[in-house]
């Protein structure tokens, strides 16, 4: 089902035009930059936000274009309470839990115990593990995916300075987020929420003094994301005339990661979808296919990676998400929108 929400904003609030130029999506054609995406998607005072809805979730890709790669809200029930594996992805994580607080850890262990995180609104950045979540039989939120390289403009810090590790909104963004957030639990449909979502950022983003991030760091993580992560650093290096000391310090001083870590991340990411859609597609599964088109060396190494990454296999992990999967919480949030895989 397709919808629109409207976000009131007053014209006082009519958003500049966007200060990242740059292709938002994973593997996005480099000729639709943010700023067109915005400005189209900005026609006056009152913003169209394009919704899908599926099952007990909503999405969207027009919250906050250029900035927030997807936006998801999930009001789910299941018949027993289960722990949920968080994956390392190429995107930041921004959750407003609406419900309740988010009962996350380290481990699984730590979820399920009494030190477990408790977080209204969850900040985190880009991981190189997994995020353990103790899922209620219930609950209801919305997620962002921040595109890092839009960090200093959403949360006031470059990606470098946000820890990987879940962090309390309230303490990043101030008190104006748990107010947000106040109003996301009144508000009784999808089509509200997103609104409201897309006026407060908006505002936030019009208000913004953040500088853009260099041009060879934009550049170099358009050419990562139309080939998913694959390619060799070497001719990253040159393609934006620096060389490849440069280009691991340039990622560094922004991202808290250099080139080769994103991508890795970006291939991952690009496998677990893979596996996700023959899943949602009631298709079989091969391993070693997804593994030779998402960038690696064959099965045994797209299995090494995940057992890295997630702390599991792909096969074990696709058992832990297949309810997700089918009831469609993997087209959503960072993992929907994902066109040709």
């Amino acid at each position: 089902m397709h919808v629109r929400a409207l976000a009131t904003t007053s014209s006082r609030y009519a958003p500049a035009a966007m200060t990242l130029p740059f292709s938002l999506a994973l593997g996005a054609e480099p000729a639709t930059s943010g700023v067109v995406a915005y400005r189209e998607a900005m026609p006056g005072a009152s913003t169209a936000v394009d919704l899908e809805l599926q099952g007990g979730y909503a999405w969207s890709r027009q919250v906050l274009p250029g900035a927030v790669v997807s936006t998801v809200g999930y009001a789910t029930k299941a018949p027993m309470a289960s722990l949920h594996r968080g994956l390392p992805s190429p995107y930041l994580t921004f959750i407003f839990a609406l419900d309740g607080p988010v009962v996350s850890g380290n481990s699984a262990a730590e979820a399920l115990g009494p030190g477990a995180d408790r977080t209204d609104i969850v900040v985190a950045g880009l991981h190189d593990r997994p995020t353990f979540i103790r899922q209620p039989c219930e609950q209801v939120g919305v997620q962002l995916a921040v595109h890092p390289l839009a960090a200093r403009m959403m949360f006031g810090a470059p990606a470098a300075e946000i820890p990987w590790q879940v962090t309390e909104g309230v303490d990043v963004l101030g008190a104006a987020v748990g107010t947000l957030r106040e109003r996301l639990v009144e508000t009784g449909s999808w089509e509200q929420r997103f609104a409201l979502l897309a006026g407060h950022l908006r505002n936030r983003q019009r208000n913004s003094k953040a500088r853009s991030p260099r041009a060879e760091l934009l550049h170099a993580w358009d050419w990562l994301s139309r080939r998913r992560g694959t390619g060799s650093m070497d001719a990253l290096a040159r393609d934006v005339s620096l060389s490849p000391r440069q280009l691991r310090e340039v990622f560094r001083r922004e991202l808290g990661v250099g080139p080769k870590q994103v991508a890795r991340l970006m291939r991952f990411d690009a496998a677990k979808q893979r596996l996700s859609a023959a899943v949602a597609g009631g298709a079989g599964v091969s391993v070693s296919d997804i593994a030779a088109r998402s960038g690696y060396y064959d099965h045994p190494h797209l299995n090494a990676e995940f057992r890295l990454l997630a702390g599991v296999s792909p096969t074990g992990w696709l058992a832990e998400e297949r309810r997700n999967i089918q009831a469609g919480r993997h087209q959503s949030g960072e993992d929907w929108g994902h066109d040709e895989l």
